[in-house]
């Protein structure tokens, strides 16, 4: 064929000649003789080239030189030019350039030119398809048939014209084009798919260049409809078979069948005749075989590890099918197969979902240590949450209440539930094998221990989906294993297995509802913690006092049953404060337990009097820093010291308001009279003083929240219990004495001394603003030591990270005083901020305000919440449109699991502050909220303030308690979705479910 190429410039011979050297030059290694900044030149001088007209001229030549990097930069000028100089070209040469570029694109396949030539020379076609294709008339029609054959007639080898349809649709596909262009393009994508699909047939068929075709097959993924996919399905299933020993080529199939699940019109679970029942088929006859080898040589080598990531991508695409077909009795019949592939038998969905996850543990318990001896085991586990989500959706799952009530039949899914159990029983035990730390000498790096110990936490993670499906049950197993594992245990056995048992139990803290359950006494008598050890065995003991904290609630909730145990666990974490290993975990463990239990543990006021005075002998904790000096050391052995005197102030307040003030007063005078010692000391020993300083707020901040009532929930003014009114007249009178009347004094007359002095400090303005909020209250949580907010703000003169914090911790209800205070504040926050960010750079410079905001964000949500909650429930009812419901949901979880408790925490989902939002929205009713929420005022109105819709009130009273009370984001996502059905009338409409649930 004869290309036309008159309309490109005629170069000089030189002129070619000097520019190859040049990019000889350019592309070259740095020498003695050209630096890197003589090559950066030559490059620019090449790219300067590049933008000439004579350039167009450069690509022949080029292309045709012995030297490959010429080769290439003449492609790459090729597609540069198409690409940025287009609207210069002229019109009339487009067809001629067209043909030409084809032309030499066969050329250089034919000849075998490297593949990084062909890809730009790819790239240039399609950017130049980009141009012509468009238009009415195109320019190029059928571009992509046209030049495979033109590519196949002047015999280009198979796997190039694989790499050029996979790069066309690759860069085609992702165009950024608008309107009527973008859809020329789709368009000649897709009067291509089927000659696409027959290559890659043709490929899989013949077993030639098979790696290529699948690429080419994964790159159009997308684009192919699933009519298409669907024929290609056993072909890839059988190459499986056939590449069992050819790790390339298993590897390609299973990948593109990865794809097929992932990617494709089949990725939203669809295809379960055709993908998922065939597949099932396969991993039961085929991969068995495989994970056995695996097991027996304890090698998981190339095939084996695509065999794991393709039963993952299986799991993970048809986990609804395998939930509800776990014990079905309907026969899989196989689908024919090639004549060189032996026939398969023929089995029961319930036997192919059982087999499956039986692989699917197989590999979730290989033998060894992830991160070590493996790394497939961790891809297993988000699997086994899908899996107890999709339970759950389909009625096998059913809740304790359900069960009480009698609501559901007994028949309904036994078979399911009893295998469901059954795989999670087996899945705790191989979990809990998993998490054990090997014995001594194991030798591991500090990243080896860093990538199992977030191993842990992630299966932990999937321990709690386990005790969804198991309860009581997987408590029982985990307390009776580490029961057995004691009474076996010989002196020098190690604590390993032990301890990932107590891990196991720590890890579900979270799923088991502490009233009901009946195995927690054997955890903290003398069956478990009576025989752990208490000294040394550091692993066991911090795991133990880990245990202890996150139970810490448990022994307020049974105090009939843990009255004898809690003096006991109390023994065991205070005998762990003097280790230097371990007095960090025994302090939050200290501090978790004092204010669950602190009615408990009131009588024992004597023996925290004795804590407070031993505190000295607390260690410094033997922890990592980048510090290498005392100052470091210093500031941890203080943090675990203020979590010590918060837990014995959280003690403190359980009893009568004026039997307080005499250890209040011994445990505060101290921190006040070292902060006056500190602050006259700041201009000799500015460092040492800052560094006390802060530990000291630090510590009263420990005081004042140890000092606040535990209890939360809402207190409606005027409802007050007798009791609650005479504790509170109480405190009020305590508050007079003489002594208080002067411990607050200082400890204001201090504060002032501080911020004059150390204000413009990000560190100590931090530790004062946590303390102001921690030091305020409102009326009902007053203390012994609760300062009024307006003096506070009157003492500030302020950097902007103090007021930013100050300004949104002030916790007063919302009396005119109130808003008084807050009207002056913040003028002089908004001078502070503007003045310090308006310079170039300040933000940068002055951290302390991004500080400032960062961790205000919380308390931004609490502020501007129920603003936020109002529009999202009114979204759902009718505000938003349909399509943004999916995002109106995220904001929603994001708000119940901020606004004071979380998705999954007890008491419900958002806790008493997001509650009371949502009736109070929900109902129109107001609530008067302050900037740190803690006390709310309900004031009914007559007008109805929630938007118009069709949800009565029955509807928003279920609504709202289904979200109040949801444990997941899913149980979330189903309650507002029926919401919005009902609220826009749309319920049983098809349409109306569609809309919404995409």
């Amino acid at each position: 064929m004869v290309v036309d190429t008159s309309f490109l410039p005629i170069l000089l011979q030189s002129d070619v000649e000097r520019t190859a050297q040049l990019i000889q030059q350019a592309y070259a290694p740095p020498t003695a003789s050209n630096s890197l900044e003589d090559l950066k030149r030559l490059q620019t001088e090449l790219f300067e080239l590049q933008k000439r007209p004579e350039a167009w001229g450069l690509v022949i030549p080029l292309l045709e030189y012995p030297d490959q990097n010429v080769q290439f930069f003449g492609a790459h000028t090729a597609q540069v030019k198409i690409a940025r100089d287009w609207e210069h070209f002229p019109p009339e040469h487009a067809g001629p350039l067209r043909d030409l570029m084809v032309q030499l694109t066969a050329h250089s396949m034919s000849i075998g030119r490297s593949k990084f030539i062909l890809r730009k020379l790819f790239v240039a076609l399609t950017s130049l398809a980009l141009k012509l294709v468009p238009g009415h008339p195109t320019r190029w029609p059928e571009w992509i048939m046209g030049c495979t054959m033109a590519f196949s007639g002047a015999g280009a080898p198979a796997e190039y014209i694989h790499d050029f349809l996979a790069i066309v649709a690759e860069e085609a596909g992702n165009v950024d084009l608008i309107g009527s262009s973008k859809l020329q393009i789709q368009q000649s994508l897709k009067d291509a798919i089927s000659m696409v699909v027959q290559v890659v047939r043709s490929s899989l068929e013949s077993s030639q260049q098979i790696p290529s075709a699948l690429k080419c097959f994964q790159s159009w993924m997308s684009i192919i409809p699933s009519s298409d996919i669907t024929p290609l399905i056993p072909l890839l299933i059988s190459l499986l078979t056939r590449a069992e020993s050819d790790s390339e080529s298993f590897e390609a199939a299973s990948e593109a069948i990865q794809e097929i699940m992932t990617k494709s019109a089949l990725s939203d679970g669809s295809g379960s005749r055709t993908l998922t029942e065939p597949l099932l088929l396969w991993i039961d006859s085929r991969g068995s075989k495989i994970i056995q080898t695996t097991l027996q040589s304890g090698n998981v080598d190339e095939i084996s590890h695509s065999l794991c990531k393709l039963i993952v991508a299986l799991g993970d695409h048809s986990t609804s099918y395998i939930a509800a077909n776990l014990a079905s009795p309907t026969p899989v019949v196989p689908t024919p197969q090639p004549p060189d592939t032996p026939a398969l038998p023929t089995k029961t969905r319930g036997e192919l979902s059982q087999s499956f996850l039986r692989l699917l543990l197989s590999y979730t318990g290989l033998p060894g240590h992830y991160g070590v001896d493996e790394e497939e085991s961790e891809m297993t586990l988000a699997f086994w949450y899908l899996f107890q989500e999709a339970l759950w959706s389909v009625n096998y799952y059913v809740e304790e209440e359900e069960e009480d009530s009698g609501s559901v039949p007994i028949d309904a899914g036994a078979d399911v539930q009893a295998v469901a159990r059954a795989v999670y029983s087996e899945l705790v035990q191989i979990l809990r094998r998993k998490v054990a730390f090997p014995g001594k000498g194991a030798g591991w790096s500090k990243d080896q221990v860093e990538k199992f110990q977030v191993y842990r936490r992630d299966v932990g993670d999937t321990l709690i989906n386990a005790y969804y499906v198991l309860r009581h049950d997987m408590l029982g197993y985990l307390v009776e294993d580490a029961i057995q594992r004691l009474n076996v245990k010989q002196e020098q056995d190690g604590w390993q297995e032990i301890e990932a048992t107590l891990h196991c139990i720590t890890s579900i803290q979270e799923a088991i509802d502490m009233e009901k359950t009946p195995h927690l006494p054997r955890v903290f008598g003398p069956e478990i913690l009576g025989r752990l050890p208490s000294t040394g065995a550091n692993r066991i003991r911090r795991t133990t006092l880990g245990l202890i904290g996150a139970y810490s609630s448990w022994f307020a909730s049974q105090p009939s049953m843990s009255s004898g145990l809690l003096m006991s666990v109390l023994t065991y974490v205070a005998s762990a404060l003097t280790d230097p290993t371990l007095c960090l975990q025994a302090a939050i463990a200290l501090r978790n337990l004092c204010d669950a239990n602190r009615k408990a543990l009131a009588p024992e006021i004597g023996a925290f009097g004795q804590l407070h005075a031993a505190l000295g002998s607390i260690p410094v904790s033997k922890v990592s820093t980048s510090c290498d000096d005392k100052k470091c050391n210093h500031l941890v052995q203080e943090s675990e010291k203020s979590k010590v005197v918060q837990s014995i102030a959280s003690v403190i307040q359980a009893l009568p308001a004026h039997e307080e003030i005499e250890p209040i007063t011994a445990i505060v005078d101290p921190i006040v009279r070292k902060l006056a010692e500190a602050l006259q000391s700041s201009s000799s020993l500015p460092d040492e003083a800052r560094t006390i300083i802060i530990n000291e707020l630090e510590t009263l901040s420990g005081v004042a929240k140890g000092l606040t009532r535990s209890t939360d929930g809402l207190v409606i003014l005027g409802e007050r219990d007798s009791e609650s009114q005479a504790s509170l007249e109480a405190m009020e009178r305590a508050k007079e004495d003489p002594r208080v009347v002067n411990l607050r004094k200082s400890i204001s007359d201090t504060l002032g001394t501080v911020v004059n002095i150390w204000s413009t400090d990000a560190g100590i303005s931090s530790a004062l603003s946590d303390l102001f909020k921690s030091i305020t209250c409102l009326p009902a949580d007053t203390t012994l030591i609760s300062l009024a907010p307006g003096p506070l703000l009157g003492l500030l003169n302020p950097p902007p990270s103090l007021v930013l914090g100050e300004a949104l911790n002030v916790k007063t209800g919302p009396t005119p005083e109130a808003v008084a205070i807050i009207g002056a504040a913040l003028p002089l926050l908004l001078e502070c901020s503007l003045n310090a960010m308006s310079p170039p750079g300040a933000m940068e410079a002055r951290s302390s305000v991004d500080t400032a905001l960062a961790v205000d964000k919380e308390r931004l949500i609490q502020h501007y919440g129920r603003r936020i909650m109002k529009a999202v429930l009114e979204g759902f009812a009718s505000v938003a449109p349909r399509s943004v419901v999916p995002n109106l949901i995220e904001i929603l979880g994001t708000l119940l699991s901020r606004a004071g408790g979380g998705l999954g925490g007890g008491g419900g989902a958002g806790g008493a502050v997001a509650a009371s939002w949502i009736r109070g929205i929900l109902f129109a009713v107001y609530l008067v909220d302050s900037i740190q929420v803690q006390e709310i005022s309900l004031l009914t109105t007559s007008q109805d303030d929630f938007v118009a819709s069709k949800a009565t009130r029955e509807v928003k009273e279920i609504f709202a308690i289904a979200i109040i009370n949801s444990r997941s984001l899913k149980r979330t996502r189903e309650a507002a979705n029926q919401f919005t059905l009902v609220a826009r009338g749309l319920e049983s409409s098809g349409f109306g479910y569609a809309s919404v649930c995409m």
